[in-house]
């Protein structure tokens, strides 16, 4: 994630924070299920005050771009119906789970065109 911060821009760096995020998630440059950095640690690399950060982070929840999932961070959220939101939580669900077995890319794939195409055929 690659942020720049133009203090002499006329848009409050709240708001400057909230637009790249937004726009990063939107095209994909973050994609579903990206960790974010921190409040904390965001504001450090671009030396803002904190409460700044966790301002356009609020805004970017209420806009549903992401979710904060307690202690364990704040994502980029699934977009779109309900389905398309499910769908995405479970394929991230799915993915960390094959990466703490061990599974290779390659792997993790062949085992989900395995399972669609059992599904599908029922």
């Amino acid at each position: 994630m690659t942020l720049k911060i133009h203090i002499e821009e006329g848009a409050a760096p709240y708001e400057q924070v909230r637009a790249q995020i937004a726009e990063q998630a939107r095209s994909g440059a973050l994609p579903v299920g990206y960790r974010l950095p921190t409040v904390r640690g965001l504001a450090e690399s671009l030396e803002l005050a904190p409460n700044t950060v966790a301002k356009a982070y609020r805004a970017l929840e209420t806009d549903g771009v992401i979710e904060t999932r307690g202690r364990n961070g704040t994502f980029v959220a699934a977009a779109g119906t309900a389905a398309d939101k499910e769908a995405a939580s479970a394929a991230q669900a799915y993915a960390e789970r094959v990466r703490r077995l061990g599974l290779g890319e390659d792997d993790a794939l062949t085992a989900v065109r395995d399972a669609l195409r059992a599904a599908y055929r029922h």
